[in-house]
């Protein structure tokens, strides 16, 4: 298959999972993860229509998408992987959405460089559901307060929240949490499912789903 057949593919897929979930297809954002892949990979997908990509790495990021965005100035990026506070100021200038806040250094860092830059950054609080020890992410008993420092006293624009289950275990119960946690916080967006669950996570209500090696192949 071309990657424009998987993306096709990716994308019927979306819309039956949402059709048995009760849910209009179009109420999921199909994020296309393009990670490791050159310009030459990911051009096929914005001709064929596809404009919400994400990217873990700042410095990789920053050496193909602004090429990329000359030629479809309405992409729309975002950030999926961890954040080092010294890259906030390059990440703001780059990305629409940040998906991985999860301390409270590097949201200091975020707000502060949002102030600088005068963008307008869209947030999602990554959750570590299964409190893994090495892996990013806020406890889930920390997270109203987590919340309430990034959108009460930082005045971050906090969309959604974001969970990577772990790999070894059923992921529904982990995405069933991060809505709960989400509902509790008033929070309307849900980032969750990759290639191999992203149909269970819309049954569960993600919002998007983050999707790379089902489009663009093995790494």
């Amino acid at each position: 298959m071309t990657v424009e057949e998987r993306l096709q593919d990716v994308r019927s897929k979306i819309a039956k999972a949402a059709a048995e979930a009760g849910r209009e297809p179009d109420s999921i954002s199909l994020v296309a993860v393009s990670k490791t892949f050159d310009a030459e990979h990911i051009r096929p997908t914005i001709d064929a229509g596809q404009r919400v990509f994400g990217e873990n790495r700042v410095q990789e990021a920053q050496g193909k998408w602004p090429g990329l965005r000359a030629q479809a100035p309405d992409i729309e990026l975002h950030l999926i992987g961890p954040l080092q506070s010294n890259k906030a100021a390059e990440a703001v200038a780059l990305f629409d959405v940040i998906e991985t806040v999860d301390r409270e250094k590097i949201a200091r860092a975020l707000a502060e460089e949002v102030r600088r830059q005068g963008r307008e950054i869209r947030f999602y609080i990554q959750v570590n559901t299964g409190l893994e020890p090495q892996k990013a992410g806020i406890a889930p008993d920390d997270v109203a307060s987590f919340v309430a420092l990034c959108r009460d006293e930082l005045s971050m624009r906090i969309e959604g929240m974001m969970c990577i289950p772990p790999a070894d275990e059923n992921p529904g119960p982990h995405f069933a949490l991060l809505a709960k946690l989400a509902d509790e916080n008033s929070l309307s967006k849900l980032s969750m499912g990759m290639s191999g669950d992203f149909e269970t996570a819309i049954g569960f209500g993600a919002t998007s789903v983050r999707v790379g090696s089902a489009i663009f192949g093995v790494r």
